[in-house]
């Protein structure tokens, strides 16, 4: 099943992504953020849950104009099952429905395994842009 986060899963869901989502080069997630993105858009953050048990998340955030997604992770157990691509299905519809017109990804280069991912589900690597960064200090 897929449906959007609870408050009352945010929790769990930041010990979902300590084991399954990457980590590496980016900041840490806090339980304030999750939070904040969930006050501002309770239905941003999708999970796929097998009985009582996170399976899968995505953040499928809109803006107003664009579609992003993020924090794509699906437990390593449950890899190569669909559920990946059943929470990019949701996320789509997600976008589709608020008047979305193209969505993007956010995926790390050294994550090989999540590229045949994102382009089993159509996504392709758009050379025309880079990303750039800075971090807000606090």
């Amino acid at each position: 099943m897929i449906r959007p986060a609870t408050v009352d899963d945010l929790g769990a869901v930041l010990d979902f992504w300590e084991e399954a989502a990457e980590n590496e080069n980016r900041p840490a997630d806090t339980h304030a953020a999750l939070a904040a993105l969930h006050l501002r858009d309770p239905d941003a953050l999708l999970l796929a849950i097998d009985g009582n048990e996170i399976v899968g998340t995505v953040i499928a955030g809109w803006d107003g104009w664009r579609c992003h997604l993020y924090r794509l992770a699906v437990a390593p157990s449950r890899r190569k099952q669909g559920i990946g691509r059943g929470l990019i299905g949701a996320a789509e519809e997600r976008f589709r429905a608020l008047g979305g017109a193209r969505a993007d990804a956010m995926v790390l280069d050294d994550n090989v395994s999540a590229h045949g991912a994102w382009s089993a589900a159509g996504y392709r690597r758009q050379a025309e842009w880079s990303r750039w960064v800075k971090p807000l200090p606090r």
